[in-house]
C-alpha cells in the first residue's frame, strides 16, 4: 500500500495538469538553505554561512550544542532551549552543509579538521568575553566532535556533555557501526526508497538531500526504532564525510590529549539502544579523565530529544555541580 501512495505522490511532483517540475527548484523537496531564505537566522563562520541562533541572556554561561551526523541538524537537539530558564545561554548551529546551513563540494568535507575549525568559530562567536564559561553539549557525532576540539584545546571550556559518542577512535565508531546499523533490504520501507528513484532523479543538492533522507527509513537501529527530528540532511556532506573516515581512519583518534581536560564530563548513553549498552560506553570513557557515567531510562540513541524528562534533571545536576 505504501508503495503505491508514494508511486501517486511521486507522479504528482513531475506531472501535474500537464506541467513538469524540476527538483532542483528551491522548496519543491526540502527546505531551503540560508542561502535561499534571508529569513533564516544565519552566521557567517570561515566563510560559510551556518543556520544558527540562540536563545537566552549573552552573558549568562554559554551551552553551544552539537548535533549529530555528519549531514543532520540541531532540531532534534531543541530541548536543550529549557535550560534558558537555568540562566544559561543556550546556542545551536547546523553544521558546514548540513541542515539548513550553506552546501559545498564534496572537498570541503576532506578532514575532520575543518569541523573543529568551523566549532572553534562558532565558540568564538557566541562567547561574550574570556571570563564567559562555555560547556559544549554534544549528540551522537556532535559528542565526537567536541571530543575532538577538546583533545586539541584541552582547557578551552569549563565542562562537556556528551550523549552517545559514535567512538573516539576510528576502530571503536567502526564497531559501534557494525552493531547498530541494520539495512534491510526486503523491507518495505527500503522499498519505498528504491522505488521512488525512478521518478525523482538528478545529482543537485535538494534533490540528493531528499532521497538520503528517504534512503534512512530503511536504516534501523538495533532495539532502538526511534527516528528523529529534521529539517534537511545533508547527502553530499554525509557520504563525503564518510569516506574521509575509511580513506583516512587516522584522523579520526581523538584521545593523544583528552586526558588533559580536568573537569568532569558527562556521558550518557541509552538503556534502549542495544548496540550500544554499558559495555561500549564504559569503553569509550576509559580515555576520559573524570567523567560521570549515567544511563538514560526508556529511550534510545536520541537521548536528547525523547529521552529529555529523564536527562533533563541529570544535566541541571551537572551543571550545578562544575559551575
Amino acid at each position: 500500500m505504501r508503495n503505491v501512495i508514494l508511486s501517486l505522490i511521486c507522479i504528482s511532483l513531475m506531472s501535474s495538469c500537464g506541467d513538469t517540475y524540476n527538483t532542483s527548484d528551491v522548496g519543491l523537496l526540502v527546505p531551503p538553505t540560508v542561502m535561499e531564505d534571508a529569513s533564516l537566522s544565519a552566521i557567517d563562520i570561515n566563510g560559510v554561512r551556518l543556520h544558527s541562533e540562540a536563545f537566552g541572556k549573552s552573558s549568562d554561561p554559554l551551552i553551544l550544542v552539537i548535533h549529530g551526523g555528519p549531514g543532520a541538524d540541531y532540531r532534534s537537539q531543541l530541548n536543550f532551549i529549557d535550560l534558558v530558564t537555568d540562566n544559561y545561554y543556550v546556542a545551536f548551529y547546523d553544521q558546514r552543509g548540513s541542515g539548513l546551513s550553506q552546501r559545498l563540494d564534496a572537498e570541503a568535507y576532506s578532514s575532520v579538521q575543518g569541523y573543529i575549525d568551523e566549532l572553534a568559530g562558532v565558540i568564538n562567536y557566541y562567547k561574550q568575553d574570556e571570563n564567559q564559561q562555555v560547556i559544549l553539549a554534544g549528540h551522537s557525532w556532535g559528542a565526537m566532535l567536541a571530543t575532538a576540539y577538546i583533545n586539541q584545546n584541552p582547557n578551552a571550556v569549563d565542562g562537556m556533555i556528551l550523549a552517545e559518542p559514535g567512538g573516539f577512535t576510528w576502530q571503536e565508531t567502526e564497531a559501534y557501526i557494525s552493531r547498530s546499523r541494520q539495512l534491510k533490504l526486503f523491507d518495505e520501507s527500503t522499498n519505498d526508497f528504491v522505488y521512488q528513484d525512478q521518478f525523482i532523479t538528478g545529482d543537485d543538492h535538494n534533490t540528493l538531500d531528499y532521497k538520503f533522507a528517504l534512503s534512512l527509513a530503511g536504516d534501523v537501529q538495533t532495539g532502538d526504532t526511534s527516528i528523529p527530528s529534521f529539517w534537511r540532511y545533508g547527502a553530499v556532506c554525509s557520504n563525503a564525510s564518510i569516506k574521509l573516515t575509511i580513506d583516512n581512519p587516522e584522523q579520526l583518534d581523538f584521545t593523544k590529549d583528552i586526558k588533559l581536560h580536568d573537569q568532569k564530563i558527562l556521558f550518557a548513553y541509552s538503556e534502549l539502544n542495544e548496540a550500544y549498552g554499558k559495555e561500549h560506553a564504559e569503553l569509550l570513557a576509559s580515555s576520559l579523565k573524570n567523567v560521570e557515567l549515567v544511563e538514560i531510562e526508556n529511550c534510545g540513541h536520541e537521548i536528547p530529544e525523547f529521552g529529555w524528562d529523564n536527562f533533563y534533571p541529570i544535566v541541571k545536576a551537572y551543571l550545578n555541580e562544575i559551575l
